[in-house]
C-alpha cells in the first residue's frame, strides 16, 4: 500500500512516518522517516509497504499535533532511521497507529489531516 497525506488543515505541517522494517540495521522491525512539508491544501504519498500497520506524527505550524501512544525521538532535521534510533537535536513524541488491514492491491491510503 501507498501512504498518502493530505493537508485539509489551516496551517503548514510536517509529517513523520514508523512503518515495519524487518532486521532494521541498528535493531528492531521497525524503521520512520520524515519530515515531509505540507502546505494547505497539498498531498505528498511517502511510503510504500507491505505491511497492515503504520505510524505517524504530524506538526502544524500553529502548533497543533496529530500525535498517538508509540513514543519514539524524532530530529529536528530530515531523516531515515531505525525505531530505536535517537538525536539530542530533537524531541520525544507519540505516533498514531494507521490499520489497513484487508486494504488489497494496489491501495492508496490517504490521512487527511483536519
Amino acid at each position: 500500500m501507498w501512504l498518502a497525506f493530505q493537508n485539509d488543515y489551516s496551517s503548514g505541517v510536517w509529517v513523520a512516518v514508523g512503518y515495519y522494517y524487518p532486521n532494521c540495521p541498528d535493531g528492531g522491525d521497525w524503521g520512520k522517516e520524515g519530515w515531509w512539508r505540507l502546505e494547505p491544501g497539498q498531498s505528498a504519498t511517502v511510503i510504500w509497504t507491505t505491511n497492515d500497520y503504520s505510524l505517524f506524527y504530524a506538526e502544524a505550524d500553529d502548533g497543533a499535533v496529530w500525535a498517538g501512544p508509540y513514543g519514539t525521538e524524532l530530529p529536528y532535521e530530515a531523516f531515515d532511521w531505525c525505531w530505536n534510533t535517537g538525536s539530542s537535536e530533537g524531541e520525544s513524541v507519540g505516533m498514531r497507529l494507521i490499520t489497513a488491514t484487508g486494504a488489497g492491491w494496489p491501495w492508496t491510503g490517504t490521512i487527511n489531516l483536519t
